[in-house]
């Protein structure tokens, strides 16, 4: 992407730097994302990794790791790609000493304009647990329109979540691009 940040297709040899950064963040992540209590080992990273790679989910998820000044700063990738409808969705995680480093916010940017651009889609969506403040500032500031909230969208930890969710079309993507 530039100088300080570049993204790269997930591969097994990354689990062991992935499983470090939930290891470690664990407490900051597990707030928002319901894996991280069912990752306990390096082989649950590699096992996970191994399902998105498989003939199966390939053709609709594509995970790439985020690297910022050479060091893994986390995960971002098209979730269940619908080829047949041309729509998609963005998830993506950070690790919390990445924060505030606008890290995301170019990640999320790039990863739309690819979507429409090269995977030639037309609704790109992104879906965000309601208090998660963070994570809904990125749709926000790249103009991504608010439709709703999905109730009792996610299951994790405990209980269920509430889902914010925000979309924005390729017509809409490439007007806001041509205002700039």
């Amino acid at each position: 992407m530039d100088d300080d940040l570049h993204l790269e297709k997930i591969k097994k040899t990354h689990a062991p730097h992935v499983f470090e950064i939930i290891q470690r963040d664990r407490n900051y992540l597990r707030r928002w994302l319901p894996f991280v209590d069912q990752t306990r080992r390096v082989k649950d990273t590699e096992n996970y990794i191994g399902l998105i790679l498989s003939p199966r989910h390939r053709d609709q998820n594509a995970v790439y790791t985020i690297w910022f000044r050479g060091l893994l700063a986390g995960l971002a990738g098209f979730k269940e790609i619908d080829h047949v409808n041309h729509k998609l969705e963005i998830g993506y995680w950070l690790a919390e000493q990445m924060q505030g480093k606008g890290i995301m916010t170019r990640t999320v940017k790039k990863m739309i304009d690819y979507g429409f651009r090269n995977l030639q889609m037309n609704r790109i969506q992104i879906k965000v647990a309601v208090g998660n403040h963070k994570s809904s500032a990125i749709p926000h500031r790249l103009g991504l329109n608010f439709e709703g909230i999905e109730r009792d969208g996610e299951f994790h930890t405990d209980r269920y979540y509430d889902l914010e969710v925000f979309s924005i079309l390729k017509a809409e993507w490439i007007e806001a691009i041509l205002k700039t």
